[in-house]
């Protein structure tokens, strides 16, 4: 996805030029220093209008699609009556569920998501960016923080360098990239609005990035990073009374997942030689 519009390059008239120069410099007086030079750094990419495109592209090849076969029990319709019994056994149903996964060590294969993602799955799809597809097994879980970390078999991965978390401030801009409702790799973007937010029904884990940059389900697990394309959230959840975005998602601090990434890579490399020894 991308956010170039307009006249084609070569039919741009020189006014389009003045008009990114004077964007630019209207932004800088409220930008910091590091604000600036990541405006600046947007802006220099392209000669035409301001883009977000060069930095999609350096961040998507580390950003996969995830599809989790589960079975499902399937409530009886009736119950006997006289015995209280259901009429009838209780049946499984396959459900997919669609999910986002980010690549944080490409030489072991590991891709952190979400755990409500995984937690009841019978088998894990992994699609890369190329469509390549793998078989992902899992190694670590966490429900409390709603981390996962899986693993599939290739060592050619990109993974997203990890950023600060905590340096991150209300009105920064993100970008987001999921694969909602199933569509593919999908990418929106706005800002920080605001930090540490608590008092969500999410489970055990209650510091949350909240952000507008469009999430919606098939987008969990997905990263949040800023313009220097590293990773400072997992996408978790949406407040959405219509079942779809309404511009309030929420995201896992990333210091907050690099603590489950190390343990996991610690998980993989026992198990790795333990399979080495069998």
């Amino acid at each position: 996805m991308t956010w170039r519009e307009g006249l084609a390059p070569f039919a741009r008239p020189a006014s389009t030029a003045i008009a990114c120069l004077i964007l630019a410099l209207t932004l800088l007086p409220v930008l910091t220093t590091a604000g600036r030079a990541q405006a600046l750094g947007v802006l220099a990419e392209t000669s035409s209008s301001p883009t977000l495109a060069p930095l999609v592209k350096k961040v998507i090849p580390g950003v996969v699609s995830i599809t989790v076969r589960a079975s499902a029990p399937v409530q009886p319709m009736f119950v006997d009556p006289e015995t209280g019994f259901p009429d009838a056994p209780y049946r499984s149903t396959d459900r997919e569920i669609s999910a986002t996964g980010v690549v944080v060590d490409g030489p072991k294969g590991l891709i952190v998501t979400n755990t409500h993602v995984i937690e009841e799955a019978d088998d894990i799809a992994v699609i890369l960016p190329d469509g390549r597809r793998f078989q992902g097994s899992r190694v670590d879980a966490d429900p409390d923080t709603d981390i996962a970390v899986i693993k599939i078999a290739v060592a050619d991965l990109v993974a997203l360098p990890m950023g600060d978390s905590d340096m991150l401030e209300v009105g920064d801009y993100v970008i987001a990239v999921g694969n909602p409702f199933g569509m593919g790799i999908t990418v929106s973007h706005g800002i920080v609005s605001a930090l540490h937010r608590s008092g969500l029904h999410l489970g055990g884990y209650q510091d949350f990035i909240q952000t507008d940059a469009s999430l919606n389900p098939g987008s969990s697990g997905g990263p949040l990073l800023n313009l220097r394309g590293e990773l400072v959230g997992i996408t978790t959840a949406i407040t959405a009374p219509t079942g779809s975005n309404v511009g309030i998602g929420f995201a896992i601090p990333v210091n907050r997942v690099r603590e489950a990434v190390s343990r996991a890579a610690k998980y993989a490399e026992m198990r790795s030689v333990r399979h080495a020894r069998n």
